[in-house]
């Protein structure tokens, strides 16, 4: 339907938003949905390279501040299919039942990371996006009841080590290094 709508379209709009919106009132349509949303996040790599491609939910709340009717069913799939093919391209799994697996999750995320930043055209941002995913569920696995009381210490340390990632992945190592010689870690270390 929209397949060849961006190619070669001389866009007026100077910023993401307004790209969305002009984007949005040239396919003229009564109710956005899917391709509606993909035509926008395609518009966005080819005008601001694939770093600045918005996921569906947040291309759809622009829109809806602009008076936009949504296929709310369409947006919401569209958003949950665009986010796991984003995370699966990482190819990096969770793993933190032991201190060897949450180092060793870290460093294939660091590794991942200094691979997109030598790439040309990448998106670092997958590998934040990732890093939260990851908090996310090891906060998740910290609380678990399932879990022995030594994996949700783990699962909370590992949560702790992905927030001081996030914050400066340049100095993650050394800031590890100095944290597994704190007294509070190697207390903790001897439980687990």
């Amino acid at each position: 339907m929209y397949s060849e709508f961006t190619t070669n379209r001389a866009w007026q709009a100077r910023t993401r938003r307004d790209l969305i919106i002009e984007v949005w009132e040239a396919l003229n349509c009564d109710s956005t949905g899917a391709a509606e949303l993909g035509v926008i996040q395609k518009a966005l790599c080819e005008k601001f390279g694939r770093g600045a491609v918005e996921s569906p939910a947040s291309i759809a709340r622009t829109l809806a501040d602009e008076g936009a009717t949504l296929r709310h069913p369409e947006v919401l799939m569209s958003d949950s299919q665009w986010r796991e093919e984003r995370l699966e391209k990482i190819g990096i799994e969770l793993r933190c039942s032991t201190i060897i697996e949450a180092t060793a999750t870290i460093q294939q995320l660091s590794a991942r990371r200094k691979e997109l930043l030598n790439e040309e055209h990448s998106d670092t941002q997958l590998v934040r996006d990732f890093a939260v995913t990851l908090k996310h569920q090891a906060d998740a696995l910290s609380h678990s009841p399932i879990l022995d009381r030594n994996e949700r210490q783990i699962a909370r340390e590992f949560a702790r080590w992905l927030t001081i990632w996030m914050q400066d992945p340049d100095l993650f190592d050394d800031w590890l290094k100095l944290r597994q010689r704190s007294p509070e870690f190697q207390g903790d270390s001897e439980q687990k």
